[in-house]
């Protein structure tokens, strides 16, 4: 849901005092989100941590991957959970403006301690033909034969579809057919014993933290302007190839092409 998805007002036209005196107004509010966010950002790196028992095991474009592996020698990961499934050819535009954030701010990430990676439940060969397609380089592991995805919560297991009742976001949710894999963001931390653990997860508009985009466009006249159908960014967001190049995007987020010819494209 995008943060306002009500219809703006047509502009007041003010003299440069007036407008001084509520930007003025408007800053003791934002040093008063500042303040909370600080808190809140403490608190996040206050909270413990849980063991990660399993020995996760990934398929990488080179062969086998596992978590621990991934932090290639750092000792913090961020995993982008990207809403992937198999054999779904329809990419998720939330997601891939996600990844685009990451050109340019990685190398900082990384001589920060922190190295990021993408999962995705979609087979190896699936991933790497859309990395292809889209000139993303991150590393991208599939979790096609593990229980990653179930474990933190980013897909329904066959039980969970049958029932048509899943945990998403730290409560139960209904399970779409078509929603079955769903977006998401962790993060892990290695002991200096080697040990992994988890000790922290966001979904649904937990990741709007991390789309940088909000930031610029939160602090404009427009806003967000998602004024379409879903009020969010499906309203807009498209992959970054596919700007003005028609096609339309399903309440779920993935993008059709102008030319699939699918019976959701009308």
């Amino acid at each position: 849901m995008s943060a306002d998805p009500s219809p703006r007002q047509a502009p007041r036209i003010v003299s440069k005092e007036e407008w001084r005196a509520e930007r003025i107004a408007l800053l003791g509010r934002e040093k008063e989100l500042t303040a909370m966010k600080d808190a809140v950002a403490a608190a996040r790196c206050a909270l413990p941590w849980v063991r990660v028992e399993k020995d996760y095991v990934f398929d990488g474009p080179n062969g086998p991957v596992t978590l621990s592996q991934l932090f290639e020698g750092r000792s913090q990961l961020f995993i982008k959970h990207f809403m992937m499934g198999p054999g779904q050819s329809r990419q998720c535009v939330g997601c891939s403006l996600e990844v685009d954030h990451l050109e340019g701010i990685r190398v900082h990430l990384e001589h920060h301690d922190l190295t990021y990676a993408v999962v995705a439940r979609a087979p190896i060969d699936e991933i790497e033909r859309l990395k292809r397609r889209m000139g993303w380089d991150f590393t991208w592991v599939s979790s096609y034969r593990n229980e990653f995805n179930f474990d933190f919560n980013v897909s329904f297991s066959d039980a969970e579809i049958a029932q048509g009742r899943g945990e998403y976001n730290y409560q139960a949710v209904e399970v779409h057919p078509g929603m079955i894999d769903l977006s998401g963001n962790s993060v892990f931390v290695k002991g200096e014993d080697g040990q992994v653990y988890h000790t922290y997860s966001a979904y649904a508009r937990g990741g709007e933290q991390f789309l940088g985009i909000y930031a610029y466009l939160d602090v404009t006249p427009k806003g967000r302007a998602e004024n379409g159908p879903y009020h969010s960014l499906p309203d807009w967001a498209r992959p970054h190839n596919m700007y003005g190049r028609g096609g339309m995007v399903e309440g779920t987020g993935r993008y059709h092409a102008a030319d699939c010819g699918c019976p959701a494209h009308p």
